[in-house]
């Protein structure tokens, strides 16, 4: 999925850049409340296009990225550039980044509903063991994903759609979920932008698993993490995120 979005993951955003500076605004401070270190090194370990990496390191820290997506990192490459910050990038899968340099990073993060990509039990809990071996004593993980306890009951059908303008051409986005299982859906990202001449209409697809809570928190408890704690969507941002420190 994202090795074709990569070119159009900025559209699902009404606006990208002001998306950039709102999400470093919630996870820096949330983060700097937590580590005390002055600048944080950070590893964003699902960065994508650089939604987070690139409003954080902007914010004046350190930040690293990894993603398993090329096409995705190296467009995070290019936008890091473009805004004249220092952003290593690398490839590497969220269950095992020993091959990622760097470490050890004060805050390790895995934002935007990344971990539904997991598919196993066994996925989760080597993507919490992985992200320890990545951290220094007392280090953080902060991940965020969907409020899926509460969707899995609800087993919502689509979301959207969003309209938006970009300068009088109009752009629609929006999501149909194709339920397969309790806890696994197929999303179907629609992205129809107006043109001259019409309409271009992407369509992306990728398996999602909805992982809940208890499940989360048994894993990266597993993988030694303690103060494990949830905060509700607030503030600015849009989703659950989790908290966890390394062991000291």
């Amino acid at each position: 999925m994202y090795d074709s979005l990569a070119a159009y993951y900025h559209l699902i955003f009404e606006n990208w850049d002001a998306s950039i500076e709102r999400q470093a605004r919630v996870l820096g401070a949330l983060l700097e409340s937590v580590c005390p270190a002055r600048p944080l090194k950070i590893l964003d370990a699902a960065c994508g296009i650089g939604t987070q990496a690139l409003g954080l390191a902007m914010r004046g820290h350190r930040v690293s990225g990894s993603d398993v997506s090329a096409p995705a990192i190296a467009r995070a490459r290019l936008e890091a550039a473009a805004r004249h910050v220092s952003i290593p990038v690398h490839l590497a899968d969220m269950r095992d980044l020993r091959a990622v340099p760097g470490g050890p990073f004060d805050a390790l993060l895995i934002a935007d509903n990344a971990l539904a990509h997991l598919d196993t039990d066994d996925d989760l809990c080597r993507m919490a063991r992985s992200a320890a071996r990545q951290l220094a004593p007392g280090g953080v993980l902060l991940a965020s994903l969907r409020d899926y306890d509460k969707l899995v009951a609800e087993r919502p059908t689509a979301q959207g759609p969003a309209f938006y303008s970009d300068h009088g051409r109009r752009r629609i986005v929006h999501q149909i979920w194709d339920w397969t299982a309790e806890r696994r859906y197929t999303v179907h990202l629609y992205i129809s932008v107006e043109t001259d001449v019409g309409w271009d209409c992407h369509h992306f697809t990728s398996v999602m698993h909805a992982w809940g809570r208890s499940a989360i928190n048994a894993a990266v408890e597993d993988a030694g993490f303690q103060n494990v704690r949830w905060i509700e969507p607030a503030g600015g941002y849009y989703q659950p995120i989790v908290l966890a420190r390394a062991r000291q």
